[in-house]
């Protein structure tokens, strides 16, 4: 497949993608453009039903009214010119003439004839209209004599009746001439009225669906016009929440929409210029910090060279110092120490702050570079190390150091001995795992564990798990200082309690972090310091190197 086969493929699969994201049932537009034509439906059904149903009762109610003006005019001329007992022929001649009245509807006339038999005339002829086809209760109804009151003057009233006869619907009525006479009765077709009534339904209901599709056409447009600033408007949003902080939306209009753009331009304002302070008394602290730090480098060195030529004095057999105030030379030495710690702990932490930390790789034996970190602190006796040689690691053995250095310290404070400290490779695609190949270290005490409310603060700067004791050694910068020089490398390191009890610190790194620098072409500016090398390497205790707390 092509470049651009492949880019037309894209094309259509983002277009298929924007359409569905647009007419999901969760979307606000859809629901919109449903709500608008059920709306239009509903209204457009109720007044077509209303329309067809009036017109129909007024259709019907009219083509009646005629036939039955035009049935009852006959009787009364032509039926009522009858004698009294006619004969069939007499009743089919004038059965036949009603026939041909303005209505032209078909007629059947019922009487007895001289011989007292009943006879029959229709103007359909014999297989015609019948008294077969003449609904039963619309005969009874006919023939029945009614009384006469005030407000019923005759004995023989007009009846009608509507049937469907082969899905033709038809108009059935009857009556009986006053005074003696022959019973008349009519049907006429309503197939006319019915093809109207079924035109203007087909057109109502044509009418119904172009302004459904007139509904759905106006809520799109409606939809597009509300939704679009909604949009534009969550857009804006994502774009703040990614640290684009002078996204700003175009306010056009005073209606509410326009209130909320102009909000969210204020909110996206205020959050810029707190963020941009924010930024400045964190810059101004670590420039502080880093200030500090310089300037009491100067100090200390003279003072820690009065602490060793002090210390050189205490260990002197001929006893150069007064025991009287031998406790406070040594406390000013110890003390002494510690600041000189801090302020290094200090200067490592600000270089990592400013971007400025550096590796400086090397192909090193991870048990080699473990048991050299234990060798120089004096932690034989007190770590176990389950580590074979040959587990090779391109990496900087001093920030290595300084890593261990601080777990391993940390976990024999507060751990107690013995600490184990175990070595393994981990390669990719082993164990779900997709990452490069990594060097795992655990480092296990067999102390009490680490309190769960400590647990998420325990890489934290500064932080003591003791408030009571603030004056404790250390200065709470050692475990977030193996953090970062973990993170440099590309690395992690957690912390959690093991099931048989003590806490476990488990560093990976990558086998080759050079080779991972070299893949990461959108990297941080701190991950591309990487390639810069700078700093020294080396086997002894490192500067950052302390023990944390918990």
């Amino acid at each position: 497949m092509t470049q651009e086969h492949r880019s037309t493929s894209r094309g259509w699969s983002a277009a298929r993608k924007g359409v569905w994201s647009r007419l999901r049932f969760t979307s606000l537009r859809l629901r919109l453009v449903v709500v608008f034509a059920l709306v239009a439906l509903t209204a457009a059904v109720s007044a077509s039903g209303i329309a067809y149903w009036l017109n129909r009762e007024a259709v019907l109610t009219r083509a009646q009214d005629a036939v039955l003006r035009g049935f009852e005019q006959e009787m009364q001329n032509r039926a009522g010119a009858l004698p009294e007992h006619p004969t069939q022929d007499e009743l089919q001649h004038t059965a036949g003439q009603m026939a041909n009245s303005s209505q032209r509807f078909t007629v059947l006339l019922v009487a007895e004839n001289p011989e007292g038999r009943t006879v029959y005339g229709s103007s359909g002829g014999l297989n015609g209209f019948s008294l077969r086809d003449v609904p039963v209760s619309l005969r009874e109804a006919v023939t029945e004599q009614q009384k006469i009151t005030a407000s019923n003057k005759y004995p023989y009233r007009l009846y009608w009746q509507r049937i469907v006869d082969g899905d033709t619907p038809y108009l059935v009525a009857g009556t009986r001439l006053i005074g003696g006479g022959p019973t008349g009765y009519m049907l006429k077709s309503l197939e006319p009225e019915a093809k109207d009534l079924n035109s203007l339904a087909w057109s109502l209901g044509i009418a119904t669906g172009l302004a459904l599709i007139g509904s759905a056409l106006l809520a799109q447009a409606l939809a597009t016009t509300v939704l679009k600033p909604v949009q534009r408007l969550g857009t804006a949003a994502r774009r703040l929440g990614e640290g684009r902080l002078d996204t700003r939306l175009r306010v056009s209009g005073t209606d509410e929409l326009a209130d909320l753009s102009r909000t969210f331009n204020k909110a996206a304002e205020a959050l810029e210029k707190r963020v941009a302070d924010m930024a400045e008394r964190d810059e101004a602290s670590r420039r502080f910090v880093a200030d500090m730090s310089h300037e009491l480098r100067t100090p200390l060195t003279a003072i820690t060279a009065v602490t060793e030529v002090l210390e050189e004095e205490l260990e002197f057999e001929g006893g150069g110092i007064d025991p009287m105030i031998e406790p406070a030379v040594r406390l000013v030495i110890s003390e002494t120490r510690r600041l000189n710690d801090l302020v290094e702990n200090l200067m490592e932490v600000t270089r990592f702050d400013a971007g400025t930390a550096r590796l400086v790789l090397d192909d090193v034996d991870v048990a080699d570079q473990i048991t050299a970190c234990i060798d120089a602190r004096a932690w034989l006796d007190a770590v176990e190390l389950d580590a074979e040689r040959g587990i090779h690691a391109r990496i900087d053995p001093r920030r290595l150091d300084v890593i261990l250095a601080n777990l391993i310290g940390n976990a024999l404070k507060h751990g107690g001995s013995p600490v184990r400290v175990s070595v393994r490779e981990r390669a990719k695609g082993a164990e779900g795992h997709e990452g490069p190949d990594t060097v795992v270290i655990e480092v296990r005490d067999h102390g009490p564990g680490i309190p769960e409310e400590v647990l998420p603060h325990v890489f934290d700067r500064f932080y003591k798990a003791s408030a009571s004791r603030p004056r404790s050694e250390g200065s709470g910068l050692g475990l977030s200082i193996a953090l970062e020089n973990a993170h440099i490398h590309g690395g992690e390191i957690t912390a959690v309690n093991s099931p048989e009890g003590g806490a476990v610190f488990t560093l990976c790194l990558p086998r080759d972090v050079s080779a991972e620098t070299e893949r990461d072409t959108e990297a941080e500016d701190v991950r591309e310091d990487r390639e810069s090398p700078s700093g020294k390497t080396g086997g002894a205790p490192s500067e950052g190197a302390e023990e944390g707390a918990r």
